[in-house]
């Protein structure tokens, strides 16, 4: 009752002091805009799959939810201040996908996200993000993941976008905005009552051309390469590069904008989908399809590894194959194994490391070290470079 009477007192002319109160008091570094529809559509900008490989490039890998993890991996790799303001200079940063699920702050993962892409481009840097198999999963409308809180925060984002929708129609002038729960039914076989509107919240944000997908998750790649590295969440087979990675990353945005109907394309979907594959990331290199990964690397000019989130390695950022398979998910979410971040970093004179807050690798008189061998990983995932952060 008390919020029906809150958006009744609402006109456009008490609009700016309405938000102003409200951007005080909600925690949020970016509720203007979490809550409130757009006053337009951000033009789309054409899908870049391939990079020249840039002097410092790091590698994040799932977050799942879990908004206090991924700022520690970014400040790990020395990319955000004690502020969260990007203070990664010219770095590429390549996040791996799987923002969504397991956890309760999925869409502050994707604001932060945001608001780090623009500061990036700002100092010459670049925030790129990947689409996962949970992303695909949550436009499709699969749920099987999503947690109690997480239901909780679209429910609040519908609540404050529906306000803003209602402003927007008392304004003289502006487009009636289309209704983003229409042809949702208000309530769903075997879901509790009390969830029925989070879920119809959810499932308005996220399916194709929901406002959420389209502004967060259209513009994500599916498959990406910078310089010599492939990145994809799950893995790349010989059919995934005949069929083209550019014609990829264009039929997953035109799907998610809603042009392609309400199921992903056919190579995002079972178990030899690019964000679904686990035949390069098995936790124990000689479970992985070798010869396999090298034949697809080779149909990729200049490719020499390809670097995947989508399993957990409970051992830490690894390497397998002759280190053409990097295996970056270390399960960092507390909705996951609550992993200890690291970040893969690849610099252009110095390689490949991993960036840690592993303990068992801090030095007592020294704030970081970096060795050779890493310890993190098996001996037949071959020598690496890591340095501990405190």
């Amino acid at each position: 009752m008390e919020r029906q009477n809150q958006s009744s007192s609402l006109t456009c002319e008490n609009l700016p002091s309405f938000l102003s109160s409200f951007v005080d008091t909600f925690v949020d570094f970016s509720v203007s805009g979490l809550f409130l529809p757009q006053q337009q559509q951000i033009p789309q900008q054409p899908l870049q799959t391939h990079y020249p490989s840039p002097n410092r490039l790091v590698a994040i890998g799932d977050l799942h939810g879990d908004l206090e993890k991924s700022k520690q991996a970014f400040r790990l790799a020395g990319l955000i201040d004690g502020s969260d303001r990007w203070c990664g200079g010219s770095t590429t940063v390549v996040q791996i996908g799987d923002v969504l699920d397991r956890g309760g702050e999925e869409l502050k993962i994707l604001y932060f996200l945001e608001k780090l892409k623009r500061e990036a481009v700002k100092s010459g840097g670049q925030l790129i993000t990947l689409n996962g198999n949970h992303e695909i999963m949550n436009i499709e409308g699969d749920f099987r993941y999503v947690t109690k809180k997480a239901l909780e925060e679209f429910d609040v984002w519908a609540y404050w976008y529906d306000i803003g929708n209602k402003m927007k129609s008392l304004c003289h002038g502006l487009e009636i905005p289309k209704n983003p729960f229409h042809g949702i039914p208000p309530s769903f076989h075997r879901v509790p009552e009390e969830f029925s509107h989070s879920i119809r919240a959810r499932i308005a944000a996220l399916r194709p051309d929901g406002p959420i997908s389209r502004r967060f998750l259209a513009n994500n790649l599916t498959v990406l390469v910078v310089g010599d590295s492939v990145f994809v969440h799950g893995g790349l087979l010989e059919k995934h590069v005949d069929y083209g990675l550019q014609r990829i990353n264009d039929e997953v945005r035109d799907w998610i904008n809603g042009s392609m109907g309400q199921r992903a394309p056919e190579y995002c979907r079972g178990r030899n989908a690019v964000v679904w594959l686990r035949k390069f990331s098995d936790e124990f290199a000689k479970n992985c399809d070798c010869s396999l990964l090298k034949h697809v690397l080779a149909t990729i000019p200049g490719a020499k590894r390809m670097i995947m989130g989508h399993t957990i390695q409970e051992i830490g950022i690894n390497g397998a194959c002759d280190n053409r398979a990097i295996r970056i998910d270390v399960g960092m979410s507390k909705g996951c194994i609550n992993g200890l971040p690291e970040v893969l970093e690849i610099d252009r004179n110095s390689g490949l490391r991993v960036l840690t807050s592993n303990p068992m690798y801090q030095n007592k008189n020294q704030y970081a070290q970096t060795k050779e061998g890493l310890g993190l990983l098996i001996p037949e995932h071959g020598p690496k470079q890591v340095e501990v952060k405190a």
